[in-house]
């Protein structure tokens, strides 16, 4: 399933809290740290709070008399406050930003590792951008938020209920003409929270898709020139980009309303303070000082009210963020072991190796019904075959007739809708998927590199390899004379994507890397197909030594290389439509013997005109 297309439940269109339960997991580990700032804030609050009242004390006690008796003493503590919430505010400061970078790296620990156990099927369904989009940007921009969230929602709540109580409890008459604005904001954050979420949401599918543009361009940047299509790709990312402004611009208008008219509604409940607070003093109804609070606190509880307005509508808007998180972490896997078979074998991150039985080859489709998840039709059908270990299976068809489907399930890369598949004997999900994956060597037609050396990429194979033993792989794949060509040898850098080398070449370290696998079964999907001569002659002559005793699955195009398999399927369609040694199948005539009499008129020709 692809979950870019999910969307949430009408149930969870409004903001949810539940949501954001979903990162307690993150923050609980943490919880020492959160108390700690719940603790510097709620000091630092009183403190805050405290000044305010000093400030009135001042003026009865010290102002309106015109007395200096008690002035030293009073300075001192008021000095010793100042100090603790210097110190609170460092506190606070220095835990946050731990939390912060604690959180975001668990996140995208956990996003890293769940990503690894994905099926095949989520990547052929979701381009490379969005994943990246979703892997590190919300998991960032969560981790920001959270800890800075807390200081200023603890701190902003504490205060100005501490403000609305103190005020009550001085003059409840000019406390109540501060609560009467409450309704308003409240109504007034119901109303704005719906929206904000709503357009943040759309912000970030936006983003995840000027990510992918971005990966697109950047990597298919060759492709791009040589296509000359520059012009149409800037035009998508203008369109997409232009989509983002608008959208941006609209959640920022959102913020740009709600923050001061929250101001507003603040500032009138100041006006009401000093209206009826200065009418209530001039009556003796209250002293100088408790107005000086009042006024005080009136004007000073504007900047807590806006902040903590600030904080709900990201508190709001990041629950879009978090949505893209946990969906992703919650995403099933659509091939999983049984938990008898992780509790026997162990998980892919966490291997019991020591129970691990050897693996022979024998490989058995029994009664196979299969269709690819995002299909509508079966594309094998009750397919039943039996491939001995050790033996050499041929898969042939033009490009797109479906030659990799066996393969896949073979694999388990796939698994059957109906029927089973057998390795050794054993129906394959009786075992765990790393044990089967330890045991295949695969080599596609466009290998893979990772940024690194050419010694680190053919140990991927077999990460506790010596060099002496990548030396070894190299050499048997032919590839040993052209690294020791490079100006570092082994250690030379392929570059990203193994740019550093020739297809050729990046063909056979990928080789090398199977080799030092020594795996039980092979896999070589066209892995010829897109050298150049030369180098194709070093793979075929190698390839006769490295298939010898492994069963091995060969996926070709050019069916000149595979007239000495055990057993050659015909695919077309989707379908197999013929099976048999390659004589055999020439002689049946048909699909067969008609593309191979093709392919060698071909062949024949192209040497003529090279010659």
């Amino acid at each position: 399933m692809n979950i870019e297309k999910n969307q949430p439940t009408p149930a969870e269109r409004f903001h949810t809290f539940k949501v954001w339960a979903k990162m307690l997991p993150y923050i609980k580990p943490y919880r020492g740290w959160v108390a700690a700032i719940v603790a510097a804030m709620l000091l630092d609050a009183a403190i805050a709070v405290a000044y305010t009242l000093i400030a009135g004390y001042v003026v009865d006690r010290f102002v309106t008399p015109r007395s200096h008796q008690g002035i030293t003493t009073f300075a001192i503590l008021y000095s010793g406050l100042v100090l603790v919430k210097t110190l609170c505010q460092i506190l606070l400061g220095t835990i946050a930003i731990r939390l912060e970078m604690y959180i975001g790296r668990d996140l995208k620990r956990d996003l890293f590792a769940h990503l690894q156990a994905l099926s095949f099927s989520y990547y052929n369904q979701n381009p490379v951008g969005a994943i990246v989009a979703r892997a590190l940007q919300d998991p960032g921009r969560i981790a920001e938020s959270i800890p800075w969230m807390m200081v200023d929602g603890v701190y902003c709540s504490v205060y100005i209920l501490a403000c609305l109580g103190v005020m009550l409890v001085i003059n409840w008459k000019l406390g109540l003409l501060v609560l009467a604005v409450v309704p308003f904001i409240a109504a007034f954050t119901i109303f704005f929270e719906k929206r904000i979420l709503k357009v943040n949401r759309k912000v970030r599918k936006i983003n995840a898709e000027i990510t992918r543009h971005y990966n697109e361009g950047i990597s298919g940047a060759k492709t791009s020139k040589t296509l000359c299509i520059e012009e149409k790709n800037l035009g998508a990312f203008q369109e997409v980009s232009g989509n983002m402004r608008r959208t941006s611009i609209k959640a920022v208008m959102l913020d740009a309303i709600y923050i001061p008219v929250i101001s507003f509604l603040t500032a009138l409940a100041v006006s009401f303070v000093i209206t009826g607070g200065g009418n209530m003093a001039m009556a003796g109804g209250i002293s100088i000082g408790e107005l000086t609070i009042f006024v005080n606190f009136a004007l000073r509880i504007a900047d807590p009210v806006g902040a903590l307005a600030y904080q709900a509508t990201r508190f709001v808007s990041m629950q879009a963020n978090i949505e893209r998180v946990t969906e992703l972490l919650e995403l099933e896997p659509q091939i999983t072991d049984t938990p008898q078979v992780v509790e026997k074998y162990g998980t892919s991150l966490d291997p019991k190796r020591e129970n691990w039985e050897p693996l022979t080859g024998a490989i058995t489709f029994e009664d196979v019904t299969f269709q690819y998840p995002d299909g509508h039709e079966n594309v094998l059908e009750h397919f039943n075959l039996e491939v001995p270990a050790g033996s050499t299976v041929a898969i042939v068809g033009e490009t797109g007739a479906g030659k990799s489907t066996l393969v896949n399930l073979a694999c388990r890369f796939f698994e059957p809708t109906g029927g089973r598949i057998l390795i050794d004997g054993r129906d394959y999900k009786e075992r765990s998927m790393l044990w089967l994956h330890s045991n295949i060597g695969y080599v596609l037609q466009t290998p893979h590199l990772f940024s690194g050396s050419v010694k680190e990429n053919i140990r991927y194979g077999r990460l506790d390899a010596t060099d002496q033993e990548v030396m070894a792989a190299a050499k048997l794949v032919n590839a040993h004379d052209f690294i020791t060509r490079m100006e570092k040898g082994y250690d030379s850098d392929v570059g990203e994507g193994g740019g550093q080398l020739s297809t050729g070449e990046k063909q056979l370290v990928s080789f090398a890397r199977a080799v030092l696998a020594d795996p039980r079964i092979f896999v070589l999907d066209e892995a010829t197909a897109s050298i150049d001569t030369k180098t194709e002659a070093l793979i075929q002559e190698a390839i006769s030594t490295l298939l010898e005793g492994r069963t091995s699955f060969l996926i070709a195009h050019r069916l000149s290389t595979i007239r000495k398999a055990d057993m050659i399927l015909v695919v077309r369609d989707g379908k197999i439509i013929q099976r048999g040694t390659h004589q055999e199948l020439m002689d049946q005539g048909g699909y067969y013997a008609d593309l191979y009499n093709k392919q060698f008129e071909a062949e024949t020709a192209e040497s003529v005109f090279n010659s």
